[in-house]
């Protein structure tokens, strides 16, 4: 795993071999935080990272100056975020093992500037995840959620929905909850 930019930049972590995740690729993460960076300003933005797995996308948040949730189910991959976090000597990340399907259910309150969710592709509950987020007031107005996909899913009907990125065989739709206007 690589951290690309940022104060982090170019550190290298090696993920066990035993972790069942599939990490967002070099390719597509560059990509993905190029888009991103026209986008956001991640200086003291506050993130969430569902479905962190190896804690690749909260890392290069962090690198890049935001405060970081993780929310991640394996008690595993939990450790080496820990453990990844502990080595940069970072106090910007919350680590949570937990379900990330209970958390959107009740965030506490909580409201973020980003959320990007890469859940595993063959979740059956994935295409949920779009309204869970949007619909749970889990992002401050205005803020970006990202959702990494496969190409099978097509999300550009539902409301929100920005726009879609695919890079190799790595799929971002992108959702903005505007403001509600009251009359």
């Amino acid at each position: 795993m690589r951290i690309i930019s940022g104060i982090y930049g170019k550190r290298r972590f090696s993920i066990p071999p035993a972790f069942n995740a599939r990490p967002t690729t070099d390719f597509a993460k560059e990509n993905l935080f190029n888009v991103l960076s026209n986008i956001i300003d991640f200086d003291g933005a506050v993130a969430l990272d569902l479905f962190a797995g190896t804690g690749s996308i909260s890392f290069e948040l962090l690198s890049r100056g935001c405060t970081v949730t993780a929310i991640e189910s394996e008690r595993m991959h939990t450790a080496f975020i820990a453990k990844v976090a502990r080595t940069l000597k970072t106090d910007k990340l919350n680590i949570i093992c937990g379900d990330a399907f209970r958390f959107m259910r009740k965030p506490g309150g909580r409201k973020f500037d980003f959320i990007f969710a890469d859940p595993p592709y063959t979740l059956k509950e994935l295409p949920d995840i779009p309204a869970l987020v949007l619909n749970n007031d889990m992002l401050k107005p205005e803020s970006l959620f990202v959702l990494e996909h496969s190409k099978k899913y097509d999300f550009s009907s539902l409301p929100h929905f920005q726009q879609h990125r695919a890079y190799g065989s790595v799929n971002f739709s992108f959702f903005v909850k505007q403001e509600s206007t009251k009359l």
